[in-house]
């Protein structure tokens, strides 16, 4: 798997999977013609099948869809699953990029203001002719689904429009483990979570986690 960061200036892939003393060059350099695509790909020592470009330091530096394309044309000889990690918000970059993308996965958070950024986005996949797309909900607090800011987690699939793949626990070992680049550990919820929705891209049949969570 190799995971192409799209976040310009605002990198955090490199910390979370314990390769930030690693990058020597990364998109931004692919892009000033200073490095191939080859060089700018680091091994992640978390996993060895695992690999990543890392998004430019340069929040001011521009990329094109067709320049992503080629690119993923040319790893996709060597790599089985290539994720294109796009910058938060709507944006008219992030549609041309994504938009031939095999699997759009559109995240949010229980928050009402993620959720209408959400149908936003997958509204304009739709009108573009993508309807290959997954819903993951993240974040999601039991106690903050109390507060009623959204009547329960089937109201926002509902909203969204999307189909559900996965649902993701607020849980704080995520931000242990990314905050130090170490792997999540196998026990805790959000690992399970995240378990089961590679499973489920792969084409397995897995009940969602955290079941609960949608009464």
């Amino acid at each position: 798997t190799l995971i192409i960061e799209l976040d310009f200036g605002l990198r955090c892939l490199d910390i979370m999977l314990g390769v930030k003393d690693d990058i020597t060059y990364d998109l931004g350099s692919v892009l000033k013609g200073q490095c191939d695509i080859y060089k700018a790909t680091t091994q992640v020592k978390l996993a060895s099948n695992l690999s990543i470009v890392c998004a430019p330091e340069d929040p001011f530096a521009k990329v094109d869809a067709d320049t992503i394309s080629k690119i993923c044309t040319e790893m996709r000889k060597y790599y089985e699953y290539i994720i294109v990690d796009t910058s938060a918000g709507t944006n008219e970059s992030v549609f041309d990029v994504v938009e031939q993308s095999d699997l759009i996965l559109i995240n949010t958070t229980p928050d009402p203001i993620c959720v209408r950024d959400a149908r936003t986005m997958s509204d304009e996949f739709y009108k573009r002719g993508n309807k290959k797309q997954r819903l993951i909900i993240n974040k999601v607090n039991p106690e903050i689904l109390k507060e009623e800011l959204v009547p329960d987690l089937d109201s926002i699939i509902d909203t969204v429009g999307v189909q559900l793949i996965g649902v993701i626990p607020d849980d704080d070992a995520v931000v242990i483990s990314t905050g130090k680049g170490v792997p999540l550990p196998s026990a805790s919820l959000a690992f399970k979570a995240f378990d089961a929705i590679s499973k489920r891209l792969k084409g397995e049949d897995l009940p969602l986690v955290l079941k609960n969570l949608l009464t």
